[in-house]
């Protein structure tokens, strides 16, 4: 217990730890505020036009949906169009209607928009005797906001990894690891106190995340507690093996930087490309991350059942680099 408390005062004593530790707590509360925010704005319509080249009454139509903006060139108005920050659609007279232009970067709801424009146009008088119906706008944001609440849960899940590398190698810099080697000290008991203060505090950090972010059902709760705990343990193995071969500092920090944005770029490109041959699917989940992103996705989604699946690979993932890890001290200690 005694070795417990020191271990964890090491770790308190450390800032890039305590940083780990409060940073997706306090990302959560920022998105957990931008959420009661209106983002509607975002997907406000504007069109492009060139100055003399659209009628006046064509400008007074297109107000009704959205901004108009008039260039004076046409380089102006493509250069405009071509802003990757925008979603502009041009305008432009083609005969009796009009015609839209894009540059193809643009989220989808503009794309069909600036297809659906010219017909819209075409139809105006026979639409301006019907009833409209005024559906409820979309928001373009909702999906990103939370891939970015999970993939801030992801961070404090990592935060294991952190807390452990970062002891180890500070262990190894005092000189402490080589005092370790000589006590007699177990080393199942060695490695359980490594995992528990890095298990310890990602499960808290990434509990009070997931409070600060969610409100769960009673079996919604039960279900991230159970991703929270296996991710974590994962997460503070990955810490025992960075520990293990970093020889210092600096280059303990630069395999920390490398696996977190390993843990959180692949989940978030999948997310965001959804790859869908099988082969490829299958080998995202070579990294622990990806089972945990898409059940606690799956859990924002309503369906805590599809998260069984998440549950068992992580399960693995848990039981193959523990045995791992024991394997190669048990080799490392024989070479010794």
């Amino acid at each position: 217990m005694k070795s417990l408390l020191y271990q964890l005062k090491s770790v308190l004593r450390d800032k890039f730890c305590l940083m780990t530790f409060l940073l997706p707590i306090v990302m959560a509360a920022v998105l957990n505020f931008a959420d009661s925010v209106d983002f509607t704005s975002v997907g406000d319509f504007q069109f492009g036009i060139l100055e003399d080249n659209v009628a006046s009454h064509t400008i007074t139509w297109l107000e009704r949906y959205g901004r108009v903006i008039v260039y004076g060139t046409q380089e102006e108005l493509v250069d405009a169009i071509n802003e990757p920050s925008t979603n502009l659609i041009g305008v432009e007279k083609e005969g009796n209607g009009i015609g839209t232009m894009l540059s193809g970067d643009e989220l989808d709801i503009f794309r069909q928009t600036a297809n659906t424009l010219p017909i819209l146009y075409d139809q105006r008088k026979s639409v301006a005797q019907r009833e409209v119906l005024v559906l409820e706008q979309p928001n373009v944001m909702e999906g990103f906001q939370d891939m970015l609440i999970v993939a801030t849960l992801i961070v404090a899940m990592f935060m294991g990894c952190t807390f452990n590398a970062m002891n180890m190698i500070s262990e190894k810099e005092d000189g402490v690891a080589y005092v370790n080697e000589i006590l007699p000290m177990s080393r199942s008991r060695y490695i359980l106190q490594k995992l528990i203060v890095g298990f310890a505090g990602g499960c808290l950090s990434s509990i009070i995340t997931a409070c600060v972010c969610f409100r769960y059902s009673l079996q919604e709760f039960a279900f991230m507690l159970i991703l929270i705990v296996l991710s974590s343990f994962v997460a503070a193995l990955t810490g025992l093996f960075i520990g293990k071969v970093s020889a210092g500092m600096m280059t303990g920090v630069a395999y920390i930087k490398i696996i977190m944005l390993l843990f959180i770029a692949v989940p978030v490109l999948d997310f965001l490309v959804e790859f869908q041959h099988p082969f490829v699917a299958t080998l995202l989940y070579l990294v622990p991350s990806q089972a945990a992103f898409e059940g606690i996705m799956n859990l924002l989604a309503g369906s805590p059942e599809l998260s069984v699946k998440d549950i068992l690979i992580l399960f693995a993932h848990c039981i193959i680099w523990f045995f791992l890890y024991l394997s190669i001290s048990r080799q490392k200690k024989k070479k010794v």
